[in-house]
C-alpha cells in the first residue's frame, strides 16, 4: 500500500482508485462479494465498484489481502466511558449504583463529571468507533452518573469532535421526564418531573435545527429521549412531532429489560410497544433498541408499523438476555439495524455474539448466517436512517468505506471473507477509515487525537467516577465492596518452595 499517497484527516484530490484482495460490491439490492475487485471515489462521492475501471485516476492503492467493505453503521454507539461493564461481575445492579438511591436523589443529583470531562469522553469514544471500522454512529451514553440528561454544550462539543475526527453522526442531547430511584433494597419505583423533560426536548430541538448539516453534512439531528419507562406520554407524543417536523428520527429504549417491563405494565396497564401503538406513536420514524423482552404482539406491532430495531447482541448477553429470534425479526419484515452500545466498542464482536444467539434461540444454525448480520451492520442501519446512499458500496453512494486487513494469523485459515470476519474478526483488524471521502483513519493512526494518550487519560477519569459510587449506592459502601475483584488481591502470597 503506498500510504504516502494518502494524507490521513485530508479528502484525495481527484479519482482515487481503491482494491484488494475482496471487495463488498452491491447489485439489485443486495451485496456482492468481488474478488481483486476496484472502488473508485472522487470527493465524497463513489464512482466506480467492479473490475478495470477505464477511467483515468490520481492514484491507485492497493491494500492487499483485505476486505474493502462499506462503513460500518452503528445506532446505538457507545459514546462514553462505558459504565455497564463495572457490572459485568458485580451484581445485582440496584446495589452498585446502577439506579439512584432516595437518600442521592434527596441529596440532589450532580454532574459526576466537569465540562471538559463530558466532552472528551466523546471525542475519545468516536476515536474507538472509526478504530472499528464504524463510520456512521448515533451516540448513547448512561445518565446514571448525569444530574438529569445530557447538555446541549456537551453535544456542541460533540459535533465538531466527529467534524475533525470524520465521522458521521446523528446526534441530540438525551433528556427524560422521569427516573428510577430505589425506595429500599430491591424495590424500585419511578419518579416524574415532566417539565424538565419538555425542557430536554425543546432544548435537543433547537440543538437539532442549529446543528443539522455542519461539516459537509456530517452532522445530523437524532431525537433521544432516554427510555420508555422514563418518558411521560405528552413527552413522546411531542417527540414524534418534533421528529416529523424536523424531517428526523427519534430513537427510544424499550422492551429490554425486566424492570422496564414491569414498569411500564404498572404506570399503563400493558407492554411498552402496546402503549405506543394506541397512542399512534409508533412508525418508521422510530428507531427502537433492543426488543429482548418484546413479546409476539410487540414485534408484529413493529412490522405493522415499520419501527426498526437496533441489536445489540453483546451488552444484552452479557445481561443474560437475547434478540429472540434476529432471523424471527427478519421473517416479519422487521428492519434490524446494529449497535455497539458497550466497550468494547467492536461491530465485528457483537455480529459474532448476534450469530451464535441467534443460532441458540432458532434451536439450529441453518436459519440464520454471517450475511444477515453483516446486512445489517450495512443496510439494515441504512434504511433505519432512511439513507439510500449508506451502507453499500456503489456508484452515487457516498464514499464510507472501511477496509479490513484478512492476513492477521488468529483468522487463519481464511474462508469466505465475510464468514471469516464475523467468525474470527475483531475491530483491531481495521486498517483504514473514509468517511465521506475523507482518511479518517489510516494504519490504526487518527486526526485529531492521539488514542495512546487519551487512553491514560480516559483511565483516570474513568477512576475518579468510580470514586464517587458510594454517593449513589444503597447504603454507602465502599468501593471495594461494591465492585470486587476477579480474584482476592495479594501484595504477596508469601510462599517459598
Amino acid at each position: 500500500m503506498k500510504e504516502a499517497s494518502l494524507d490521513l484527516g485530508r479528502r484525495p484530490e481527484g479519482r482515487t482508485l481503491l482494491t484488494a484482495s475482496w471487495v463488498v460490491g452491491h447489485k439489485n439490492g443486495s451485496h456482492r462479494l468481488l474478488r481483486n475487485g476496484e472502488v473508485v471515489f472522487d470527493n465524497n462521492e463513489i464512482l466506480f465498484v467492479g473490475h478495470r475501471f477505464p477511467g483515468e485516476v490520481a492514484r491507485r492503492i492497493d491494500f492487499g489481502n483485505a476486505l474493502i467493505s462499506p462503513g460500518l453503521i452503528d445506532l446505538d454507539a457507545l459514546s462514553d466511558l462505558d459504565t455497564t461493564i463495572l457490572g459485568i461481575d458485580n451484581h445485582p445492579g440496584w446495589a452498585k449504583g446502577r439506579v439512584w438511591p432516595r437518600s442521592y436523589v434527596e441529596a440532589g443529583p450532580y454532574e459526576m463529571y466537569s465540562r471538559d470531562e463530558l466532552a472528551f469522553q466523546k471525542r475519545f469514544a468516536f476515536g474507538q468507533l472509526l478504530l472499528n471500522g464504524i463510520t456512521t454512529a448515533a451516540p448513547i451514553s448512561s445518565l446514571f452518573y448525569r444530574e438529569w440528561g445530557e447538555t446541549v454544550e456537551e453535544f456542541d462539543a460533540a459535533a465538531d469532535a466527529a467534524g475533525e475526527l470524520g465521522l458521521r453522526v446523528y446526534l441530540g442531547p438525551a433528556y427524560r421526564s422521569g427516573g428510577m430511584v430505589l425506595e429500599e433494597p430491591g424495590r424500585m419505583l419511578p419518579v416524574f418531573d415532566e417539565e424538565r423533560g419538555l425542557k430536554g426536548l425543546k432544548d435537543a430541538v433547537a440543538y437539532i435545527e442549529r446543528q443539522n448539516g455542519r461539516h459537509g453534512d456530517l452532522v445530523r439531528g437524532m431525537l433521544a429521549p432516554d427510555r420508555v419507562e422514563t418518558s411521560t406520554l405528552a413527552l413522546l407524543q411531542r417527540t414524534d412531532a418534533a421528529a416529523r417536523d424536523l424531517g428526523c428520527k427519534f430513537r427510544l429504549h424499550m422492551a429490554q429489560g425486566a424492570m422496564e417491563v414491569d414498569t411500564v405494565r404498572m404506570l399503563h396497564g400493558s407492554t411498552a410497544p402496546v402503549w405506543l401503538a394506541k397512542a399512534g406513536l409508533l412508525s418508521d420514524r422510530l428507531i427502537a433498541p433492543h426488543a429482548t423482552n418484546a413479546t409476539e404482539e410487540d414485534l408484529t406491532l413493529y412490522a405493522k408499523n415499520g419501527v426498526s430495531i437496533v441489536h445489540c447482541p453483546l451488552v444484552s448477553g452479557r445481561g443474560g438476555s437475547t434478540l429472540n429470534s434476529f432471523s424471527a425479526c427478519r421473517k416479519r419484515g422487521i428492519n434490524v439495524a446494529m449497535g455497539t452500545d458497550t466497550a468494547p466498542a467492536d461491530m465485528w464482536m457483537n455480529l459474532l455474539v448476534g450469530l451464535i444467539t441467534g443460532r441458540v434461540n432458532d434451536g439450529g444454525p441453518d436459519r440464520l448466517r454471517s450475511a444477515d448480520l453483516f446486512d445489517a451492520a450495512t443496510l439494515g442501519g441504512a434504511r433505519a436512517l432512511g439513507r439510500s446512499d449508506l451502507g453499500h458500496l456503489s456508484a452515487g453512494a457516498r464514499a464510507d468505506i472501511a477496509v479490513f486487513d484478512l492476513d492477521d494469523v488468529i483468522m487463519a485459515p481464511s474462508i469466505d471473507p465475510i464468514t471469516t470476519l464475523v467468525t474470527g474478526g475483531s475491530g483491531k483488524v481495521t486498517c483504514a477509515v473514509f468517511v465521506d471521502g475523507r482518511v479518517s483513519m489510516l494504519s490504526r493512526k487518527l486526526a485529531g487525537i492521539d488514542m495512546e494518550k487519551a487512553r491514560v487519560r480516559a483511565q483516570a477519569q474513568y477512576d475518579g467516577l468510580i470514586a464517587k459510587y458510594p454517593e449513589r449506592s444503597w447504603g454507602n459502601p465502599p468501593v471495594s465492596e461494591i465492585f470486587g475483584s476477579s480474584y482476592p488481591v495479594d501484595a504477596d502470597l508469601g510462599e517459598v518452595r
